[in-house]
């Protein structure tokens, strides 16, 4: 019996070692980010960084962020027709939560989405990153939708 079982198990490991998922080898549960090399993620896929869009569900089902993915801002520079954007770090939860940008770091000025937009790598695993737009005094934020938090995990390999 337990040469049986012994035989049924290097069977059944060796039969599995190559498979692949999607033409990769298998490493956990599939998710569209997870991958070895890191990824560019367009912010709000191609509704872009615009008013009206609910950007913390768009980073639920998103996630997980990793380490070195680069996060994609565009947006258009304003014009008489169209509101200006811009991007904001905010330093800490409240501050998110209460669209405070007193402490607030400038990360994308209200032209540098336009074209390709602007990039930000995420860097600091397990350290939540809060975006927001700071236009109009903070409202593009206060309606609730133009912010957004991700926390970067690393990739285990």
């Amino acid at each position: 019996m337990l040469v049986l079982l012994t035989a049924s198990t290097m069977a059944v490991s060796t039969a599995n070692r190559g498979w692949q998922f999607e033409n990769r080898p298998y490493s956990g549960p599939y998710h569209p980010n997870n991958q070895q090399t890191s990824n560019k993620i367009i912010v709000g896929d191609s509704y872009h960084w615009n008013f009206g869009f609910n950007y913390i569900d768009w980073a639920i089902k998103h996630g997980p962020f990793y380490v070195n993915d680069t996060l994609v801002f565009k947006y258009e520079p304003p014009t008489p027709k169209i509101f200006p954007h811009s991007v904001y770090l905010l330093p800490n939860l409240e501050s998110f939560t209460k669209c405070d940008l007193k402490n607030a770091k400038m990360e994308g000025n209200t032209t540098q989405g336009a074209g390709e937009g602007f990039e930000f790598v995420l860097k600091t695993p397990g350290q939540p990153h809060y975006f927001a737009c700071g236009e109009r005094n903070g409202f593009h934020c206060l309606n609730g939708t133009m912010k957004f938090l991700v926390t970067p995990e690393f990739q285990y390999r």
